[in-house]
């Protein structure tokens, strides 16, 4: 489970130019989540994905921040150097994937787009060239066989494009404005061919697309608005954008993302249940420092947030593009985790 926004700079309240990209990611409860620096490098022999391995990009790969559940190769979300934002989405389509031998899952897919592609338009093209060449399966959860396929959305600071696959099949629509994508098949031709007539959308997921797709719709749409919106507990049966489904899903990381013309991308990291943690901010590119680990995040609980709301307030004020913001910014976390005793 998982929900994606994206507003383009028309649509926005921040500097001029800036594009908003957001992801919740919900995970089974439990599985720990690495925030990483991954810079550029050069591979001289086949990558190994999750799965398998896939052919070298054939040149220096992009540097990128971002998500990755620590089991696997791929990442949830992330944004790279080239200030494109990508992240993927569970979706169900009358193709079933537990037939498929294992190959890419959707975080490998959204982990070699970030690596390869320089704009939103690349991005779309290395993951639907990538599920062409080697094919989509294999379980996308530790110690389980749960295989799916994704949705996907990718962004830079001018353009987005959702991207919605079954198998091999695979479909992409440019945004106008805004869009928001979650659990289901939202192309209409797409949805129309390929959605499982059996997925109950209308009471896990499509509550959750009204509630995102509302907040685009309001003026003024800022990173603290969206911020908001990524703690939301709208929806059915624990199934909201900040999900709480026991034994099933939780929300387990998320970002902000600003993708600004001519600056750093700036990307507001959140661990653990967005409700009782806080947005990190941080500038991809810089020195990440030694985050915070996930699990001291994992065991924040409601009575923590107020405290977690003034230094998240402090640190969107006092964030500062240079090579020492990250490691002051962790050192700003660690002594308030200290001090709540997490």
């Amino acid at each position: 489970m998982c929900d994606l926004l994206v507003a383009l700079p028309s649509a926005t309240a921040t500097a001029t130019g800036t594009a908003l990209f957001a992801k919740a990611s919900d995970r089974p409860p439990g599985e720990a989540q690495r925030l990483e620096w991954h810079p550029p490098r050069r591979d001289r022999g086949p990558v190994r994905a999750t799965h398998l391995a896939v052919a070298p990009a054939g040149e220096d790969t992009v540097g990128w921040l971002g998500s990755r559940p620590a089991w696997c190769w791929g990442a949830e979300h992330g944004v790279n150097e080239a200030g494109v934002a990508a992240g993927n989405a569970t979706i169900y389509t009358t193709a079933d994937p537990r037939g498929a031998r294992p190959a890419l899952i959707g975080m490998d897919l959204v982990r070699l787009a970030l690596e390869r592609a320089a704009t939103a338009e690349d991005a779309m093209g290395v993951i639907v060239a990538m599920i062409d060449e080697y094919g989509q399966g294999g379980s996308g959860h530790e110690g389980v066989d749960r295989p799916y396929w994704s949705s996907f959305l990718v962004a830079d600071r001018r353009e987005a494009y959702v991207i919605e696959t079954s198998g091999t099949a695979c479909a992409f629509e440019a945004v106008a404005t805004t869009r928001a994508i979650s659990n289901r098949t939202t192309i209409p031709a797409f949805d129309a061919a390929h959605r499982h007539p059996r997925q109950p959308v209308e009471r896990l997921v499509d509550p959750r697309l009204v509630v995102s797709r509302a907040a685009l719709d309001r003026a003024g749409l800022n990173v603290a608005a969206v911020q908001e919106l990524l703690r939301s507990h709208e929806g059915c049966e624990g199934y909201s954008i900040c999900m709480h489904v026991p034994g099933v899903e939780v929300t387990t990381a998320a970002i902000v993302a600003e993708l600004a013309p001519s600056e750093r991308s700036a990307v507001h990291c959140s661990a653990g249940s967005t409700c009782s943690s806080l947005f990190v901010p941080l500038f991809v590119g810089r020195p990440l420092g030694e985050p915070i680990a996930w699990e001291r995040f994992a065991g924040l609980a409601a009575q923590h947030r107020p405290a977690l709301a003034e230094l998240e307030a402090q640190l969107a004020a006092d964030a500062v593009d240079d090579d020492e913001w990250a490691a002051e910014a962790w050192r700003r976390v660690d002594a308030l985790l200290d001090g709540l005793g997490v």
